[in-house]
């Protein structure tokens, strides 16, 4: 796996922006834009997950990242699961949001299989470069 010097190469990164952007598109339409809360709660998941695995990058530590990719997880789960009330409300039918929500499931095993690739790692982080143990 090759090292990443900005979060911004993060392919997982990548694909949250992505998403956030066709949630935001998604939430423009006529029934979605009437109810502010709800298009505000859909908007800041999707935003979560691709700020959390920046924050946790810049951050500069192994322990620190990962920890923030379990909450950038937990968003794209956050994502879903209002996509589903979407449905719910009628602000948007079923085969309208069914591929977004296999693209936010599909991010959320990118995450995991990093997390867990992080984990075996012996990569700590430019915060402890240089120290010694």
């Amino acid at each position: 796996m090759p090292t990443y010097k900005r979060f911004e190469d993060l392919p997982i990164w990548q694909s949250a922006r992505v998403l956030a952007e066709k949630i935001k598109r998604l939430t423009e339409t006529e029934l979605f834009s009437k109810d502010y809360r709800f298009v505000s709660q859909i908007n800041d998941s999707a935003g979560s997950a691709m700020d959390n695995i920046a924050e946790g990058f810049e951050r500069g530590s192994q322990f620190e990242f990962v920890n923030h990719l379990t909450y950038a997880k937990g968003s794209t789960g956050e994502t879903r699961s209002q996509l589903y009330r979407s449905i719910d409300y009628r602000y948007v039918q079923k085969k309208t949001v069914e591929p977004l929500i296999a693209e936010y499931e599909n991010l959320a095993a990118h995450i995991a299989n990093f997390i867990s690739y992080l984990n075996k790692s012996e990569i700590r982080g430019k915060k402890f470069e240089g120290r010694t143990k």
